[in-house]
C-alpha cells in the first residue's frame, strides 16, 4: 500500500508585495453595469493609427524564414538600420555590437536587470524606479533580490524624479535607475539639464542609468533628448547608460514585437550572454519588417502630425480644468480628480468611457500614492472617437 504524502509548497517571498496587476485589478474595478449604449476604451496604450503600408509586402515576401531559428542577437540589416535611426535622430554612431534586438522592450527592461545588477553593492544593492512607473522596473528589482525605492515624480518635481534627494547611502548601494522620458504616464520631457544632472549623479555613485524611451517620436514641439545622445556629449563612460526603443509607439506596431537597447560593449555583451540562454529573439521575417521600418521616417512624421491634432483637441476640451497639464510628448492624457477609483467607476456607470485609475501605475509610500489623485486617459482611438470620450468625461468629471 502506498502512502500519500501531504507536502505543503513553498514560495518565494519576492513578489509578495506585488499589487494586484493592472489589467485584472481594473477588470474587477469595472465589473459593473454601465448606462451606455456605446463604450470607448481609453485604458491601454494600444495604438490604433494605421502602421507603414508597405509591412504586408516585406512579410509576405519573407515568410519562409518562419522555417529557420533567427538570429538570437539580430540579424545584421536590422541592427544597422537601428544605427541608422539612432544617427538620425539623436547624431550617434553605435556599432552594432552595441546594440541587442529584443522581442518588445518589456523584455529588454526585465532582463537587462538581471544581466547587470550586482549582488551586492554596499550591502543589499538598490534599484531606483519613478513613481507612477511602468510595472516591469518593479518586477524587475524583485527578481535580482535588490530593494526597490519608489521616487514620487509629481507635479512638484516636473513629473520627473529627482533622483538627487535621496540620502547618500541610498544613492551608494544604487546598482540601477530607470528613467522614462518621454514619460509615461505624465508625459513630461527630461531636459538636456536633467539627463546631464542624472548622468553626472551616477558617475558619482556608481550606477547605471536604464533610458527607457519608447515614446520618444510622440512629442508636440522638439525632439526629447535622448539619454545616451547627452551621455556621449559629456564623455561620460559608455557603460553608464543603456537606452531602450520600441516599434510600438513610433510605429504604431505593438504586436510586431520589435525593440532594442543599446548601450556600452560590455553592458550589452553580457545582455547577449543572458539572453543566449533564456531570450526569446525576433522571427526572422519580423526582423525584415522592422528593419523597413526603422529605416522609414516619413510614416512616424505623418503619425506624430495625427498625435499633433489630438493635443488640440484635448486641449480645447479641458482646458479650463483646474489642474491639467497639456503633455509634452506620449499619447496620455495625466488627469487630476479627487480619487481615481472613484472617477473611473463613475465614468463608465454613466458614460461607457473606461480609463485607468492613476494608483494603478503607483506604489504607495509614507502613506501616499502619487497616483490615487489622477487617472491616465490614452489618446489612441481614432479621433473623433477620442473627441466624443473626453467630451464626456469633462461633462462627466469637470462640469
Amino acid at each position: 500500500m502506498i502512502r500519500r504524502i501531504e507536502a505543503v509548497m513553498v514560495f518565494p517571498e519576492r513578489f509578495s508585495d506585488l499589487p494586484a496587476a493592472t489589467w485584472p485589478r481594473l477588470r474587477a474595478l469595472l465589473d459593473v453595469p454601465t448606462k451606455a449604449s456605446e463604450t470607448i476604451n481609453m485604458t491601454i496604450g494600444e495604438p490604433r493609427h494605421a502602421f507603414p503600408a508597405f509591412v504586408g509586402d516585406i512579410l509576405a515576401e519573407n515568410l519562409a524564414g518562419f522555417g529557420n531559428y533567427p538570429d538570437n542577437n539580430g540579424q545584421e540589416p536590422l541592427l544597422t538600420a537601428i544605427g541608422g535611426f539612432l544617427n538620425r535622430r539623436y547624431g550617434l554612431d553605435v556599432p552594432n555590437a552595441q546594440i541587442l534586438t529584443l522581442n518588445g522592450t518589456r523584455e529588454g527592461l526585465y532582463n537587462a536587470a538581471m544581466a547587470l545588477c550586482p549582488e551586492e553593492k554596499n550591502s543589499k544593492p538598490v534599484i531606483l524606479t519613478p513613481n507612477p512607473f511602468y510595472p516591469v522596473y518593479a518586477v524587475a528589482a524583485l527578481s535580482v533580490a535588490a530593494e526597490p525605492v519608489f521616487v514620487p515624480a509629481t507635479e512638484a518635481t516636473g513629473h520627473l524624479p529627482d533622483y538627487h534627494a535621496l540620502p547618500a547611502d541610498v544613492l551608494d548601494r544604487t546598482a540601477i535607475a530607470y528613467a522614462c522620458s518621454p514619460a509615461n504616464p505624465q508625459g513630461a520631457v527630461a531636459s538636456k539639464d536633467y539627463w546631464r544632472d542624472l548622468i553626472a549623479l551616477a558617475e558619482k555613485h556608481d550606477f547605471i542609468i536604464f533610458a527607457d524611451e519608447c515614446y520618444s517620436e510622440i512629442y508636440r514641439k522638439t525632439p526629447p533628448p535622448g539619454a545616451l545622445q547627452v551621455a556621449t556629449e559629456m564623455g561620460a563612460d559608455p557603460e553608464r547608460v543603456m537606452i531602450f526603443h520600441s516599434l510600438s509607439k513610433r510605429s504604431n506596431l505593438p504586436g510586431l514585437r520589435s525593440g532594442f537597447c543599446a548601450g556600452g560593449p560590455q553592458s550589452i555583451a553580457r545582455m547577449r550572454q543572458l539572453r543566449a540562454f533564456a531570450g526569446t529573439p525576433l522571427p526572422a521575417p519580423l526582423q525584415a519588417v522592422a528593419t523597413a521600418v526603422w529605416d522609414d521616417e516619413a510614416h512616424v512624421v505623418e503619425n506624430r502630425a495625427l498625435y499633433h491634432r489630438k493635443y488640440e483637441i484635448a486641449d480645447d476640451i479641458l482646458g479650463h480644468v483646474a489642474g491639467y497639464k497639456s503633455p509634452e510628448a506620449g499619447f496620455f492624457l495625466w488627469l487630476p480628480v479627487a480619487d481615481g477609483e472613484t472617477a473611473a467607476v463613475k465614468l463608465w456607470q454613466d458614460t461607457g468611457v473606461r480609463v485607468l485609475p492613476g494608483a494603478y501605475l503607483s506604489k504607495e509610500t509614507d502613506g501616499h500614492s502619487p497616483g490615487k489623485n489622477y487617472i491616465r486617459v490614452a489618446m489612441v482611438a481614432p479621433t473623433q472617437e477620442m473627441q466624443r470620450g473626453l467630451t464626456l468625461i469633462r461633462d462627466c468629471l469637470y462640469d
